[in-house]
């Protein structure tokens, strides 16, 4: 399975992020519409297979650019807002770079480093994660340290970062569960509710592109259910390349 790198961030998704979290007028660089509005309001608005063969053929002397999907939701719909993050297994691999932290001793702590966590530790991890010590994307415990880190709930928690047997974070098989960290793809929102995501490159077949986002998209769907949102979470979708204008996508719900 090919795959791709890329950065944790990026000035196109930042400027993604101001303009769609403005809710104004069109900006004239990501040429997005006003947040306010409704998907059938929405100047420009068609499917995702037109809109994605707009982005091919403006593209087409630049195959490595990427492909970007912006996906406005509706916080006020919830009953508390929470931040929005969550990982899927795509059609086709987007390698993300992500930093993994493991709170394990021992021979798990051996095990944890051997398979590819870059930070590691026991008790004084846990005073240095406390301290604002580390910079990290993925968090997994053992049981035999889960009591010292549930102290950490109020800091993990509203970064979406909190160990939990549920998420199967809280384990021993630590080798496992790494690589299927390391496998997954990350989704995540702005605090604006914004999530911007890469669904793969101008070259790559349709097909793979659209099952990329379709994958993304069930999962939104499924995050809604988790926060006991019955409609109107998401308010908006758009699709572009890496330095195009936004596309707005219609039949997203």
């Amino acid at each position: 399975m090919s795959s791709i790198l890329i950065a944790r961030t990026t000035p196109t998704v930042a400027a993604a992020s101001r303009t769609l979290a403005a809710g104004g007028a069109a900006f004239a660089h990501r040429n997005y519409a006003s947040a306010r509005k409704g998907p059938a309001s929405l100047p420009g608005a068609m499917t995702f297979k037109d809109a994605l063969a707009i982005i091919k053929a403006k593209e087409v002397g630049k195959p490595n650019h990427l492909v970007e999907v912006h996906i406005q939701t509706n916080p006020k719909v919830e009953k508390h807002s929470q931040p929005i993050r969550s990982s899927v297994l795509l059609q086709k691999a987007i390698k993300q770079d992500s930093v993994i932290l493991v709170f394990a001793e021992g021979t798990f702590a051996d095990v944890a480093r051997a398979s590819g966590a870059q930070i590691v530790g026991g008790a004084e991890l846990v005073k240095e994660v406390e301290e604002g010590k580390h910079k990290f994307d993925k968090c997994i415990s053992t049981p035999g340290m889960f009591p010292a880190v549930t102290k950490l709930a109020r800091i993990l928690g509203p970064k979406g970062l909190m160990p939990t047997a549920k998420k199967g974070t809280v384990t021993e098989d630590i080798e496992g569960v790494i690589k299927a960290q390391t496998a997954a793809f990350d989704i995540r929102g702005d605090k604006h509710g914004v999530v911007h995501t890469i669904i793969g490159k101008v070259n790559w077949d349709p097909k793979d592109i659209e099952s990329n986002y379709q994958i993304i998209m069930d999962q939104m769907k499924i995050l809604a259910q988790e926060r006991f949102v019955k409609r109107d979470w998401i308010k908006n979708v758009y699709i572009s390349s890496t330095h195009g204008p936004g596309i707005p996508l219609i039949n997203h719900s």
